[in-house]
């Protein structure tokens, strides 16, 4: 059975810095575009970044040149690098990603979700 299990979170001043990891575990033939997605409270879920198979990347607005996005095909694992915090960065993280994997014959995407790991920016 494949999960994703992040780690990384916690509480930090603003201004600091966290890195969040994505890792992929079970049987699956690889790992497709991933990305990384909060949801504060009483607010919807957004994406923040992503990242594809072959390393192109795209970010929130509100991030750009804060948050860095990586992923380690070795270890199946994705990182999210978070620098320069603010309160407004508050939320629960998800990360997300399409996993290939075979069923039978026929390799097939699957959609995946992290069970969210909490990111508190206060002072």
């Amino acid at each position: 059975q494949v999960q994703l299990v992040e780690s990384g979170g916690g509480l930090v001043q603003p201004g600091g810095s966290l890195r969040l990891s994505c890792a992929a575990s079970g049987r699956f033939s690889s790992i497709g575009a991933t990305g990384w997605y909060r949801q504060a409270a009483g607010k919807q879920r957004e994406l923040v970044a992503s990242i594809s198979s072959g390393g192109i990347t795209n970010y929130a607005d509100s991030v750009k040149g804060r948050f860095t996005i990586s992923r380690d095909n070795a270890k199946n694992t994705v990182y999210l690098q978070m620098n320069s915090l603010k309160p407004e960065d508050t939320a629960v993280y998800y990360c997300n990603a399409a996993i290939r994997l075979w069923v039978g014959v026929n390799l097939i995407v699957n959609d995946y979700w992290g069970q969210g790991t909490q990111v508190t920016v206060s002072s």
